[in-house]
């Protein structure tokens, strides 16, 4: 789950990380208030879920209360383009007026988690205020890193290895080791999944001030953060995204193609995704249902494929384990008897009681192609969204 910038800076200010002053605005009338309260110079700044806001026009720097008012006026309402959202946009509802810096340096600070070594780690740079991808290809020598062991936490020894890794010096090696705790600390507690403060800049008076922020939460841990939950943004979120965790499907991802998908197991559905590409097709989703004996979960699934308008057609490919074929067929069937499927549906079954699931399905009287195994379901479904094959 992702939240906005000034919602992630209220979190910092709460584990004593310096922000800049400043609130969010819904109207113009709102930001010119908020800019005569903070005095001179202030930055106008898009709430948007997506990166690349400056480059797009979605963060403007002005000198007085009505250039504010203009700037806002100029976002509330718009949809920003950006490298991360693609052509359609997303939707700006709100700007984050706050005072503007007197910046000397840009750098990168950020923690994430390392799944081949089950760590957690933090990475710096003194090349902040750009993508840190673009970092990492062009100048990798300015990436340090250091693991962290949940049972010993954050040590002061690798803050002061970051800090000189940042070209820090005097004082601000203690304070930006200070910061780097404090910024563990909110990570641990919210169950992050990314802390990301670009650009953690030193102003010309030599504060450390996190100048951007952004915060990501693990959606599996959600449920002990209620107040975390309280700050999603549903419209900057894609709808089909949304309307699957409402239906209880967690792991459902939209993607940019026509065959609708249904898998029991993540691997599973990354295998399927890179054999339909192997096809000449392109997957419409990622969705996996997991490994549970559900009947709800398939029929909500087929509503996630009814509810998309650019599914053609939609391949189920289980491979039953703990998850019983039969359940599946049977959540198959009611699907078929509660919604209007009007596209071809290609079905491959394997594994528990996968007799019992086919003859489920073949006394059903719903149509469907069955598929032999793995490559002939895909080859199927890729040729039934083409039309060749129905």
């Amino acid at each position: 789950m992702k939240i906005h910038e000034f919602q992630a800076k209220a979190l910092l200010s709460q584990y004593g990380i310096p922000v800049p002053r400043g609130r969010v605005a819904s109207t113009p009338a709102e930001a010119k208030e908020i800019a005569t309260e903070l005095g001179a110079k202030v930055v106008i700044k898009a709430q948007v879920y997506a990166g690349g806001r400056g480059k797009a026009g979605g963060i403007k720097i002005v000198n007085s209360p009505e250039e504010a008012e203009m700037a806002a006026s100029e976002l509330i309402g718009t949809r920003l383009v950006t490298h991360q959202t693609g052509p359609e946009g997303v939707p700006v509802s709100k700007v984050l007026v706050e005072e503007a810096s007197d910046v000397e340096r840009e750098l990168y600070l950020s923690i994430l988690v390392d799944g081949a070594n089950r760590l957690p780690f933090m990475m710096a740079s003194e090349a902040g205020g750009m993508e840190i991808e673009e970092v990492v290809q062009a100048s990798p020598e300015k990436i340090s890193k250091a693991y962290i062991d949940p049972a010993v936490a954050f040590q002061p020894y690798q803050g002061r290895k970051l800090a000189y890794g940042m070209n820090l010096s005097g004082k601000q090696v203690g304070e930006a080791t200070q910061l780097m705790a404090s910024l563990y600390n909110l990570f641990i507690a919210k169950d992050c999944s990314l802390a990301e403060i670009n650009p953690l800049v030193t102003t010309a008076d030599g504060r450390l001030v996190a100048l951007d922020a952004k915060l990501n939460f693990d959606d599996n841990a959600l449920f002990r953060h209620k107040d975390i939950q309280e700050l999603q943004d549903k419209e900057q979120e894609e709808p089909l995204e949304v309307q699957a965790r409402e239906l209880g499907i967690n792991n459902y991802v939209k993607m940019e193609g026509d065959i609708g998908c249904m898998v029991n197991g993540a691997g599973l559905a990354m295998a399927l995704n890179d054999l339909i590409s192997g096809c000449g097709g392109s997957a419409a989703n990622f969705l996996d249902i997991g490994t549970v004996n559900n009947i709800d979960r398939v029929v909500n699934s087929f509503r996630m494929f009814v509810a998309d308008s650019r599914v053609k057609a939609v391949l189920v490919n289980i491979f039953g384990g703990m998850a019983r074929v039969d359940v599946i067929a049977r959540g198959i069937v009611k699907a078929y008897q509660q919604l209007d499927i009007r596209f071809p549906v290609v079905i491959r079954l394997a594994g528990t009681n996968v007799a019992e699931g086919k003859r489920i399905l073949a006394q059903s009287g719903i149509s469907f192609i069955e598929a032999k195994d793995f490559y002939d379901g895909a080859h199927k479904a890729v040729e039934t969204a083409r039309g060749i094959i129905s």
